[in-house]
């Protein structure tokens, strides 16, 4: 028999179910509460509120662990592909041999091309337009070639959405990386690796351009940390949008869309900007104490997490790599690397971040790594999107393909006017 909890007030009491997690926090199942009670239940933020069920990515937050599938982000991280990491998120397990790994890029690969009406979608954008809204406006543009005929519910409509967004989206991105760029259109090269090809698509319409190994290899340790991270924002942004059966390319272009604010996938960009605004390391203490002061509207970016209360395990892969892809540079002497890696030392020692649990995120040195790889910030943001694609399209297929899902539909604390009578204006 399932455990129960009891919840009481001065004139009545309920029996809830505790529904057990394979690993993590337990949940009251509070389906039956307002039924049985006539009350909600109060959670801005839904912070401590499971939306659903899911069996693709586990984080503990005061441990510093996430895992896809089950997983260590760290195995993955140093031994795994983009690709292959798609594969499990998708199908739930590594693949079995290289066949079955190479009939899945396959399947990736025929859907790297846009369709001809897409073309214009670029263009009608003026050349200061931020990458971001170009992104969610192409995203969502896709959803007019692929509508006619989408079953959300269907098992094979399903597959040939994911493998056609995971296809598309390098080819979106890549248009609004050179989207001020005239002849820069590149196809898809056969050879290479997913991370090579974003590189080609982005890069290789230059004379003599070669790509670089140890960029190449970053990118896809950065794709792969940044696949799917459970129930954030922008995934929780796809699941409630496509919960109400609407086109899956929309419910992705919302996700881009709440994947841009600074809180968020933003924030990378926002790092750089902070790093810019610091100048150098011997302005370090003065910002230390900017940051301190609760008067000041300066705010130290790239450091503490909403879920991690330790070291978020994604940052330590990053800066590893950062090591590394300067060093190819010529440029390990980088400023703002060393800026980087003095604010970090101070903040980890400094009780008041520690007391905070304010250590460095993903984003503290990301954006570090994609300047050396010349991205510009402002397309921080969309090179995120563009790894977090296979998990919001994981995540909606999990949500379809579940016979109890229902749309989301969020209650609230009405804290307004009590009913009250018109008057004319005439008599006010």
């Amino acid at each position: 028999m399932a455990e129960k909890i009891t919840l009481k007030n001065n004139t009545q009491s309920v029996d809830l179910e505790i529904k057990d997690a394979s690993v993590g926090p337990s949940v009251i199942d509070l389906k039956s509460l307002y039924n049985d009670t006539g009350y909600f239940t109060f959670d801005p933020s839904y912070s401590t509120t499971a939306s659903c069920e899911s069996k693709i990515t586990y984080i503990d937050g005061a441990k510093g662990i996430l895992e896809y599938r089950g997983y260590p982000i760290e195995q993955l991280a140093e031994q795994s592909t983009y690709l292959e990491v798609a594969y499990l998120l998708f199908n739930g397990e590594l693949p079995s041999s290289n066949i079955s790994l190479d009939e899945f890029r396959s399947q990736v690969k025929k859907n790297m091309s846009l369709p001809e009406n897409m073309s214009g979608i670029f263009t009608g954008f003026g050349k200061d337009a931020h990458p971001m809204a170009m992104l969610t406006t192409a995203v969502a543009a896709l959803s007019g070639s692929y509508h006619e005929g989408i079953n959300v519910r269907d098992e094979d409509h399903q597959k040939e959405f994911f493998f056609n967004i995971l296809g598309k989206m390098p080819i979106l991105v890549a248009n609004v990386f050179n989207h001020n760029q005239e002849d820069a259109n590149v196809g898809y090269d056969e050879s290479l690796s997913y991370a090579e090809n974003i590189l080609r698509l982005f890069f290789g319409w230059k004379d003599g351009y070669e790509i670089n190994p140890i960029f190449s290899k970053a990118l896809d340790i950065l794709l792969i940390l940044h696949a799917d991270h459970e129930q954030n924002c922008s995934t929780s942004s796809v699941r409630l949008t496509g919960s109400s059966g609407t086109n899956p390319y929309a419910a992705i272009a919302a996700g881009v869309a709440a994947l841009w604010g600074p809180a968020h996938g933003g924030a990378n960009e926002a790092v750089v900007k902070m790093f810019g605004e610091i100048g150098s390391k011997d302005n370090i203490s003065k910002y230390i104490d900017k940051a301190k002061d609760k008067n000041d509207p300066f705010r130290l970016m790239g450091f503490g997490h909403r879920v991690y209360k330790n070291y978020d395990p994604r940052a330590t892969i990053i800066r590893s790599q950062c090591h590394k892809v300067l060093e190819s540079t010529g440029n390990d002497s980088n400023p703002m690397f060393e800026l980087a890696l003095e604010l970090e030392d101070i903040a980890l020692n400094d009780d008041y971040f520690v007391a905070r649990n304010l250590y460095p995120n993903v984003d503290f040195y990301s954006g570090l790594i994609y300047e050396a790889m010349d991205i510009p910030k402002e397309m921080f943001t969309a090179m995120f999107a563009l790894a977090r694609t296979v998990g919001w399209a994981t995540h909606w297929c999990e949500m379809m393909s579940n016979p109890k899902h229902k749309i989301g539909r969020p209650r609230q604390l009405y804290l307004g006017e009590k009913k009250r009578d018109y008057v004319p204006i005439n008599d006010r």
